[in-house]
């Protein structure tokens, strides 16, 4: 008599099951983690204390302080994704995990779920950071930051993904670290957005880097947070992810 197959687990389990692995994975990528979380610091701490960034006439680290956050979450959650997920594919691991029970989305959710631990990590280290450097909270809307952050992790994990499954590993990796350049230059993190000309900035207002800047410098520091900046986020957290689910392959 044959025994009966194993049920398959539950997908709640199955996801975090998953969700610790992928954790474990990451941070036994020293270096990758290293560098997530040292690129970041040395920027803050470099122009905030070297003047060379047209940042106002305020303390520079009020506005940077802000920048360098969104700036760490675009790293986290895009760059380190693609990568780490583009070699797994081109090594064959994915295609091991799709002859098991799991499925893309479950795959894909642990993923950014990793990558949203990562990343409260990294926000600490940068809070201790830019209170030692001088930064301090102007009536914040925390809650609006945290909007933001969420949106911003989902709408980037789904592009870095989007490019693993897709490209060839080392495609992904010059593409990954390519849109990584151009959304940091035109995003408005490192220097306002109103330096771009009318046109560029027009185009940079659409893009999930700038808006998630927007929403930090307006909830963490005295401004305002554009409406259009949480829609555009909105929109790139539910199309991002989606277009990866839907073109995602294990090999």
């Amino acid at each position: 008599m044959t025994a009966p197959a194993p049920a398959a687990a539950p997908p709640a389990k199955a996801w975090k099951a998953q969700t610790r692995i992928e954790l474990l994975l990451t941070l036994r990528r020293g270096e990758s983690v290293l560098l997530t979380f040292l690129i970041p610091v040395v920027l803050l701490a470099f122009f905030a204390n070297v003047d060379v960034l047209p940042t106002g006439d305020g303390d520079p680290i009020d506005f940077l302080f802000p920048g360098i956050l969104a700036l760490a979450i675009m790293s986290t959650a895009l760059v380190s994704v693609a990568i780490a997920t583009g070699f797994e594919r081109q090594m064959g691991v994915l295609k091991r995990l799709g002859a098991t029970p799991l499925t893309r989305r479950q795959l894909l959710g642990a993923k950014t779920a990793a990558v949203v631990v990562i990343e409260a990590l990294q926000v600490g280290v940068l809070l201790i950071e830019g209170f030692i450097l001088g930064f301090r909270f102007s009536a914040p809307s925390l809650g609006l930051a945290l909007v933001g952050a969420v949106l911003a992790t989902v709408a980037f994990a789904g592009i870095g993904l989007l490019m693993a499954g897709t490209l060839p590993a080392l495609t992904t990796l010059a593409a990954a670290n390519g849109l990584y350049l151009l959304l940091l230059l035109v995003s408005g993190m490192v220097f306002p957005l109103d330096e771009l000309p009318s046109g560029l900035q027009a185009v940079a207002e659409l893009l999930p880097s700038t808006a998630l800047a927007q929403v930090f410098h307006g909830a963490l520091g005295d401004a305002t947070v554009p409406t259009s900046a949480i829609v555009v986020l909105f929109v790139w957290a539910v199309a991002a992810p989606l277009a990866a689910a839907r073109w995602f392959r294990w090999e």
